[in-house]
């Protein structure tokens, strides 16, 4: 699924070693394969070939202007969900007719500056915004294509945080608000209401939930065709899932062989189909590089302290996820086979691997059995190309981390390490 793997005891990404990246670029780091990249988007075009869908990669998952350019040049799309991110994909050559921009709570500068632009597809959330929507576009003379995005209540089994498809929930509107939606709404002249969005959530890591909602959407897409409404485009969303542990995922052929048959049909006849996958894109493809500081004892806990915590990975406080961790060259006896929560080698010692924030839920792994740690190993933190960068904070007056593009032996600073003064660069 990746191109981070161990060759003679050491780690590599593709064929550069990761400890001359962290000796040539410090860390922490975030390092993505370009490889791992271009085959995550081939494999899901590849799969859901048969719908011929619209590809548009989640920017919120890692919003990198070097990796948007990447799968813009591969053909993806866009998925926004703010002025800043809509302002990324055209900086990375993406056109604003291949984007969609969702978003529970667009601004009116926004809504202005996705309609100057000729969005794509504006996703509605709301009957508040649709007519602040159409007021706009009237102000501006300008039409807009929208989709309401419709809750079908199918619980995508993930972290409450990430649950986005429930009935309740700030996104969308629940199926039986929808038919009334359009009744109110479809015939509006500024705001063309063509189409409908679905995003149940993420990660999801069964087949049922999304079989479960298209069935629902396309019973309303009926519906709304007996009242007069014809809906020409079905955006699914996004959260397949990716590989945290070793072989957690399903392939984007497994996700594709229940989804394609439930709208072939309806694809031949003229609905268009969106996909606005990030993580499954993006996760494996990255890691984060850390050193240990210092290992100390406190009671009967053993902390590895490391130069990389929360403000540079929250997704361990925030969500309590599980990210495999390892040293980037283990001793012989420690060379990991697979990437797992639990490892059953001799001679593992369980450390909590923390970071320098001021915070005691500062922490990137609790009680995880690792080899005996020391100060100076490199540590790699796995599938961390997802909500790693793009959820990372100064806390504590941190600078950002370095981010490296490694395409074979070659790597790329794509953004370099933040300064001291780069911290108070805007209050000067």
């Amino acid at each position: 699924m990746d191109r981070f793997t161990y060759a003679d005891g050491k780690l590599a990404c593709e064929s550069l070693p990761l400890s001359k990246v962290a000796e040539q670029i410090g860390t922490p780091c975030y390092v993505y394969s370009r490889a791992t990249i271009e085959e995550h988007y081939r494999r899901l075009v590849e799969a859901f070939r048969p719908l011929d869908p619209l590809v548009c990669y989640s920017i919120k998952s890692c919003g990198n202007l070097s990796i948007c350019r990447l799968l813009g040049e591969l053909g993806a799309g866009m998925d926004v969900v703010s002025g800043g991110e809509l302002f990324r994909a055209l900086a990375a050559g993406v056109p604003a007719s291949k984007c969609v921009f969702a978003g529970v709570g667009k601004t009116d500068a926004e809504i202005e500056q996705a309609i100057k632009a000729d969005i794509g597809l504006l996703n509605i959330e709301s009957e508040a915004e649709f007519e602040n929507l159409g007021r706009i576009a009237q102000k501006l003379d300008k039409t807009v294509r929208g989709a309401l995005r419709v809750n079908p209540d199918v619980d995508p089994k993930t972290h409450l945080y990430t649950t986005t498809g429930k009935r309740e929930t700030k996104f969308g509107v629940d199926i039986e608000r929808a038919r009334n939606f359009f009744v109110e709404y479809g015939q509006d002249p500024q705001c063309r209401l063509t189409g409908l969005h679905l995003h149940i959530g993420s990660p999801v890591y069964t087949t049922q939930p999304y079989v479960d909602a298209v069935k629902k959407t396309l019973a309303l897409i009926d519906d709304l065709a007996l009242l007069g409404h014809k809906v020409s485009v079905l955006d699914l969303g996004g959260g397949f899932g990716a590989d945290y542990e070793s072989e957690q995922s399903l392939l984007a052929a497994d996700y594709a062989e229940a989804i394609v048959p439930l709208l072939q049909d309806r694809v031949a006849k003229g609905l268009k189909i969106i996909l606005e996958p990030g993580r499954t894109i993006v996760a494996n493809a990255g890691v984060l590089l850390t050193r240990v500081l210092y290992v100390k004892k406190s009671g009967d806990k053993t902390f590895a302290i490391c130069d990389a915590g929360m403000n540079t990975l929250l997704r361990p406080s925030h969500y309590n996820a599980f990210h495999f961790i390892w040293p980037c060259e283990p001793e012989p006896p420690f060379v990991p086979t697979k990437r797992a929560k639990s490892m059953d080698m001799p001679g593992l010692v369980p450390i909590d691997v923390v970071g320098p924030i001021c915070e005691s839920g500062d922490f990137l792994a609790v009680d995880r059995p690792l080899p005996p740690l020391k100060r100076g190993d490199l540590l790699c933190v796995f599938t961390a190309g997802a909500y790693g960068m793009s959820m990372a904070s100064r806390y504590n007056s941190q600078p950002l981390p370095a981010e490296v593009l490694v395409a074979g032996e070659k790597m790329d600073v794509i953004r370099r390490r933040e300064t001291y003064e780069d911290l108070v660069a805007h209050e000067r």
